[in-house]
């Protein structure tokens, strides 16, 4: 009898006909989390004791904010590259990007020119009081500066889709390693852990110390870290090589072991947490807050951050697998389908909450929590009409 080994099935079935994408509800309520995430990164950041725009500040935001700017991102694109090259499998690499110009193309313009604007106004008005809206926003489209807020991540996602259509074209095979590493992950979740990491420290880490955590390429409004673009990438294109096939018997397997172990992962996120606290004080306390900051001090920074994302993507991950019964985790299964129009829509509702808070003499975790129910409520609600337009779901 003649068998196949383990490599060569694997390879069979991962360029096999691809199948219809089915829903896999730890992953969609993974995104929908952090969707609040970020909204709740954009309410509180004005409340930060470190760099606060409001006279009130509490510096436990700004533990929430370190947290979640250090993962967040990257963990979109890692979720979003998921289903990238199954996609461009299933559906061709031309009619796979017309898809992703509806989703991600006709968004990120139409937000350009309206949201985003909209948002900021409510900034230019607190420095300038008298300026139109007509004004403002003919100055920011024709002469700049002409900001992004958080919809560069549609732009750089859709860039990231078109690299990963070339190398499919190249070689629909290319991705294999990642996937067969991911099938490993399964039983031995702390291999892939350590790969990735790797992987992600040896493209993060030479870039921070390069460019600095706060340089970013603007053109318009196409703006991203510059440090933090090959991060980026590296969890796109994690994602992808786990979504090349399997995805249901792999790392993130409903009955895997990466769930089993979610409290180490807890554990390896605490741990570089913590010590980037110990940086800052050292950064803020010892050398003085100096600019441009040593490059040792940049790289060990780095590292840590790259530990901590790597390590909270796993533990959330873990959770929503662990815990995908629970009644907590179904809480989010409503806001599922409107989680990425609140993504597109709520920077101008935060802005404006917050503008309008800038008087009041309230604490600021009174003021953060309006903010961010009120941003939830409200992008809720505009994204539940706009749907209801006629294609617009295909979009949103």
């Amino acid at each position: 009898m003649i068998t196949m080994s383990h490599s060569a099935a694997i390879g069979v079935e991962a360029h096999a006909e691809p199948k219809a994408k089915v829903r896999n509800l730890s992953l969609d309520r993974a995104r929908t989390f952090l969707t609040l995430v970020v909204l709740l990164h954009h309410a509180v950041i004005p409340y930060t004791y470190f760099g606060h725009t409001d006279p009130t500040s509490w510096v436990g935001f700004d533990m929430i904010v370190l947290a979640t700017d250090s993962f967040f991102m990257a963990m979109f694109f890692f979720l979003s590259g998921l289903f990238a090259w199954s996609g461009i499998a299933r559906k061709g690499p031309a009619s796979y990007l017309a898809d992703r110009v509806r989703r991600l193309g006709i968004p990120f313009v139409i937000c350009a020119f309206t949201v985003i604007p909209l948002a900021y106004y409510a900034i230019s008005l607190r420095l300038n009081p008298e300026i139109g809206f007509s004004q403002f926003w003919w100055t920011t489209i024709t002469k700049g500066p002409w900001p992004s807020g958080p919809i560069w991540f549609l732009w750089v996602l859709f860039a990231f889709d078109l690299i990963a259509c070339l190398l499919y074209r190249l070689s629909p095979n290319l991705l294999d390693p990642i996937n067969r590493l991911s099938l490993r992950g399964r039983r031995r979740p702390a291999e892939f852990f350590a790969v990735m990491l790797a992987v992600s420290a040896a493209f993060y880490v030479p870039g921070l110390m390069y460019f600095g955590p706060s340089n970013w390429f603007e053109f318009g409004p196409f703006s991203v870290q510059h440090g933090r673009v090959m991060l980026y990438a590296t969890y796109f294109f994690f994602g992808a090589g786990i979504g090349v096939a399997n995805i249901d018997r792999g790392l993130l397997s409903a009955d895997g072991r990466m769930a089993k172990v979610s409290w180490d992962w807890m554990v390896l996120a605490i741990v570089p947490y913590c010590l980037l606290w110990v940086l800052i004080f050292i950064k803020r306390e010892i050398l003085g807050n100096p600019s441009p900051l040593p490059n040792w001090y940049e790289g060990i920074y780095a590292v840590c951050v790259t530990v901590f994302s790597v390590a909270i993507m796993f533990l959330i991950l873990a959770l929503f697998q662990r815990f995908r019964q629970s009644g907590s985790a179904r809480l989010l299964d409503p806001m599922q389908a409107a989680a990425y129009g609140m993504f597109l829509l709520h920077y101008p509702i935060t802005l404006w909450l917050q503008y309008w808070l800038f008087d009041y003499n309230w604490p600021a975790i009174a003021k953060a929590s309006a903010v961010f129910v009120l941003t939830v409520i409200l992008s809720w609600a505009a994204t539940a009409a706009l749907r209801k337009i006629p294609g617009a779901s295909h979009v949103l």
